[in-house]
Formats: structure tokens, sequence, C-alpha cells
């Protein structure tokens, strides 16, 4: 399925690329959140009209996500949890917990936001852990897990 990008996605292409994308990923996902639309002709001359507008919304969203990784810079946050005397917690600090904690901080952070590769913490310690703001921008944090 053909569609016009309404904004930037992630290793697909910027806002106004005409991109071929799987039916499911257009109809599931693009489409219902306002990301594509349709590449038909009465679309294409539909978007040509408004692509200035688009392009600045997306340099105002790219400019606010950068404002928002520098007020993560150098951000540690301190978290306690139950652990063995080798130090392994007895559960995991994932994703929730470190956009629950950082929150209660002051700074407004959603789970989806927070990138954990190697799975979730699951001893003491620092860990640092980056934050994916935008599709350009990401920001580092250090967490550290402290016994209770």
């Amino acid at each position: 399925m053909k569609v016009i990008l309404q904004e930037r996605v992630t290793n697909l292409g910027n806002v106004g690329d005409q991109v071929n994308v799987k039916a499911g990923y257009a109809r599931n996902l693009l489409l219902p959140r306002g990301k594509a639309i349709q590449a038909t002709a009465s679309n294409v001359v539909a978007f040509s009209k408004r692509r200035a507008e688009l392009e600045k919304i997306a340099a105002e969203v790219l400019a606010a996500a950068k404002t928002r990784a520098a007020s993560f810079e150098g951000f540690v946050i301190t978290l306690a949890a139950q652990a063995s005397d080798e130090g392994k917690l007895f559960g995991s600090i994932g994703p929730r917990d470190i956009a629950k904690a950082v929150t209660d901080a002051g700074k407004e952070l959603e789970k989806s936001e927070v990138e954990m590769p190697e799975g979730p913490i699951r001893i003491l310690g620092e860990t640092v852990i980056t934050l994916h703001l935008h599709g350009e921008v990401q920001a580092k944090i250090k967490v550290v897990v402290n016994p209770a």
C-alpha cells in the first residue's frame, strides 16, 4: 500500500515521503494514528497544500524533544529495592518503574520512552538508561539501585 507520511516515522521516512508499506502496517498503525494518509490522487494534491504546515509542526516537535533531552542531561534517579546478600534483586526494575520514579521526581516521562535492550535491571548499582524522546533525539540518565 502506498502512503504519504505526515510526520517522521523511524526507519521509514520523513514528512512528505511517499513510501510503500504492507497493508496491515498502514491500516493498523500509520493511518489510525494520523502518521500517514493513503497516496491517492486527491490526497497528493491536498498534502501538497498542507506540506509547509506539517513541516513546521515537525520542526516544532523536534525542537521540543531536543529541549526535553537537554533537561535530562546529567539526571540521576535513585531507587530502592530488596536484594540478596550477593546484590541480586528479588524482582526487577523495568521501564514502568523508571518512568514512575522520573515522573515523581518532577520530569514527565512515558514508559514507552524508556529503552532497555538488555532487559530489566536485576542487580544493585548504577546503570545508564537511554530515553527515546523522538525519532532523532535520545537522552541518557543514570539509575542507581540501592538495597531497601
